[in-house]
């Protein structure tokens, strides 16, 4: 038996791992030993990473359509023609609307500087990212306070004194290193307070739960900055040397006291005057958690920036402890990865579909775009017709509210091409589907991974693919050559892709054969926080009065919204995630689905009774856009003007047949209403009624 190391690829997370390997089958999937902060570990999606490889229901060859959308009617092709269909297709389109009206969804992942080569090539601003269904508000907030993406930023768990976290629900919906380093810090007396309108697992292990009303986060940040400020308990070093905007803020948040928080959000004044004592007693080893997933409400962007700006009122930014700036090899005085987008590519001058950029959504950003905004640029052809689209391990119809819109959009295209390991709901309605291999037979463009220690990773093929599967990477290349676009993707091999990546780096892959990865530095990098930070805005500071927000007409401070309490009957959807599923991708994975076939609606036990619904019991979920059946789980566990349901369920694919049909559909339910200055859906602003079924 042999060991690999390579990069899982079960979520987003992309965790080291080591593969052991006999007769080109894989044994057994573990945390790479190697890797500070895994040591050997691995999640439950991690290690089912070997059903994956063994799973008749993955797609096997390229697939046609030969029926109507979505009546699951196909012929398999060769990859030549299934290529040269493509190829064909976005040819026409290009030639009678231009390539404006190509557009691209994709899952952020090691390869999207293939992706975003591939449109620029031929001539499209529409590239997209999901970024916008999971943190385009977050990013857009930490851009206007401190030029930089959210992407830029991590959280020093381990020497943190207190965390205080708003549905960061580390404990089901797991980032493996953050659990194991927020494990030992609260072993070393660490304090956690969580906050949340449910008791999830990270509730029950914190030291202190806050049980919030639905949609009142921005009022108690605003309580807690009061009394902050108020009793000077900020650290005023830090703030008069890096802080632009403090008188602003100290005027607006005089009136937003304890007191009128309590009425807002349900806690306690007390409750909050102490968090700000104690939160402030840790700093600058204090984490107010910025959040992951930032798609809630469509105040979204106040509610994120107000976090980051708790954390610069404690000192806690690149501090140990608090929130760091993640160092790049380029900070470090190293040569960084090339990127095929480096190379002299074709301007695009046209305005996104999406008007992301422009004067219709000036403040998101470009470079993901706002991808829920996708299906209505398609169905109103407003600025421009959009007639074809490429998806790329990624699943719209799941992730976008409102399901049937988004069904109707997809209807309306001339081409929609999916490249996937299996068959999503987007791509039961394309007309081709490219099979990718999955990440265990497959290598990808290598990983540079930004943080106090950056490093290299590579994921690399421990197996050869089950099926007549290809890589994403020379998916792109042979569509790339078929399109007279060869010339800006200069490789034939992974190992050519690994060459031009590397190229001036001084590292070779043979580098990576010992651990998997090459760090760049032995020592956390922390800049001086004297005269050494390095702010990406105008001011070259933490700007509270936002020069992005202001020049764009919007405020830095809006006055808080009270947020009405459904009416009765009514309950606000509150969706999430468990450590067994990633997003919409895993739920017909066979060991997974054993662990969670199905979800449940999280229903408070009082509301319950006034229903007529009891626990286990099938009850029906209405909203504006949809209806959906689902069993009840009633407990006192969750807010009364509340439900709560896990996402990606509910689905509609009779080929995936471990999750067809179990559970409910939270797309099925919501609406497609934004964050017009962050970018998020806000995937929280649906009402539901709920009745028991007979």
């Amino acid at each position: 038996m042999q060991q690999e190391y390579s990069i899982c690829f079960m979520c987003s997370v992309r965790c080291p791992i080591k593969v052991m390997v006999k007769n080109d089958d894989v044994q057994l999937i573990e945390g790479n030993p190697h890797a500070a902060g895994i040591e050997g570990s691995i999640c439950p999606k991690g290690a089912a990473g070997v059903s994956l490889l063994h799973d008749e229901q993955r797609l096997k060859k390229p697939l046609i359509r030969t029926g109507p959308r979505g009546a699951g009617q196909w012929r398999e092709a060769s990859w030549e023609e299934a290529l040269d269909y493509v190829a064909e297709k976005i040819k026409q389109i290009k030639d009678t609307y231009g390539g404006r009206s190509i557009a691209f969804t994709e899952r952020a992942q090691l390869n999207s500087h293939i992706s975003k080569t591939f449109m620029q090539a031929i001539g499209s601003p529409n590239y997209f990212t999901h970024d916008s269904c999971c943190k385009g508000s977050l990013n857009t907030a930490f851009r206007s306070l401190t030029g930089y993406a959210d992407s830029s930023f991590g959280v020093d768990l381990e020497r943190a004194k207190h965390v205080i976290l708003y549905g960061r629900n580390y404990f089901e919906s797991i980032e493996l290193k953050a659990v194991k380093q927020l494990t030992r810090a609260m072993e070393n007396g660490t304090k956690l307070t969580y906050i949340d309108p449910r008791v999830t697992v990270t509730a029950t292990k914190a030291d202190k739960y806050l049980m919030i009303r639905p949609g009142t986060d921005l009022a108690l940040n605003y309580a807690l900055m009061h009394v902050i400020i108020e009793e000077e308990l900020y650290d005023k070093e830090f703030v008069d040397r890096w802080v632009s905007g403090f008188d602003e803020l100290k005027k607006f948040v005089e009136p937003y006291t304890p007191a009128w928080a309590e009425q807002e959000t349900g806690i306690p004044a007390a409750e909050i005057i102490n968090l700000a004592r104690e939160a402030s007693a840790a700093k600058p080893s204090v984490i107010f958690h910025y959040g992951y997933r930032s798609s809630h409400y469509t105040n979204e962007i106040y509610v994120r920036r107000s976090l980051i700006i708790l954390n610069a009122l404690m000192g806690s930014i690149e501090s140990p402890g608090g929130i760091f700036i993640k160092k790049s090899a380029k900070d470090i005085g190293k040569q960084p990865l090339h990127k095929l987008t480096e190379q002299d590519l074709p301007k695009v001058t046209e305005e996104r579909c999406d008007g992301v950029g422009t004067a219709k959504f000036p403040t998101a950003d470009p470079a993901h775009g706002v991808v829920q905004l996708l299906p209505q640029a398609i169905l109103t052809e407003d600025p421009y017709p959009i007639k074809g689209l490429i998806v790329w391990r990624h699943d719209p119809m799941l992730s976008i509210p409102d399901y049937q819109t988004n069904k109707e959009a997809l209807n309306k295209l001339d081409l929609l091409v999916v490249i996937d390991i299996h068959f999503s709901e987007t791509a039961w309605m394309a007309d081709v589907i490219l099979p990718e291999s999955i990440y265990l037979e497959r290598g990808d463009s290598i990983q540079e991974v930004s943080g106090l220690k950056p490093s290299l990773f590579m994921r690399k093929p421990v197996v050869s693919p089950r099926y007549d599967t290809k890589p994403g990477w020379e998916i792109m290349k042979l569509l790339a050559d078929r399109l007279g676009i060869s010339k800006y993707f200069p490789y034939n091999s992974l190992e050519e892709l690994w060459a031009y990546q590397l190229a001036g780096t001084g590292i070779t892959p043979e580098d990576f054969a010992a651990k998997g990865f090459v760090t760049l530095c032995q020592e956390p990098v922390f800049w001086d926080r004297r005269d050494g930070l390095k702010f990406k805005t105008p001011s070259g500071k933490i700007e509270l009065v936002s020069s992005l927000l202001e020049q764009n007409g919007l405020p830095s401070f809006p006055a808080y919204e009270p947020v009405k309490p459904p009416a009765e009957g009514t309950f606000r959807l509150l969706i999430g995630r468990n450590v067994a599923h990633t997003h919409v991708s895993t739920q017909n994975n066979p060991l997974l689905n054993e662990l969670v076939s199905e979800n449940l609606l999280w229903i408070n036990n009082q509301a319950a009774a006034k229903l007529g619904i009891k626990d286990g019991q099938l009850v029906e979920v209405t909203s504006q856009r949809g209806k959906e059946a689902i069993r009840a789980f009633v407990t006192d566990l969750i807010h009364p003007e509340a439900v709560f349901m896990l996402h990606g369920f509910g689905r509609r694919v009779p080929t995936q047949t471990r999750c067809y049909n179990k559970g409910a559909s939270d797309t099925m339910l919501q609406v497609n209403i934004t964050d017009r200055v962050g970018g998020s859906p806000a995937l929280q602003h649906v009402h539901v009624t709920v009745r028991p079924v007979a």
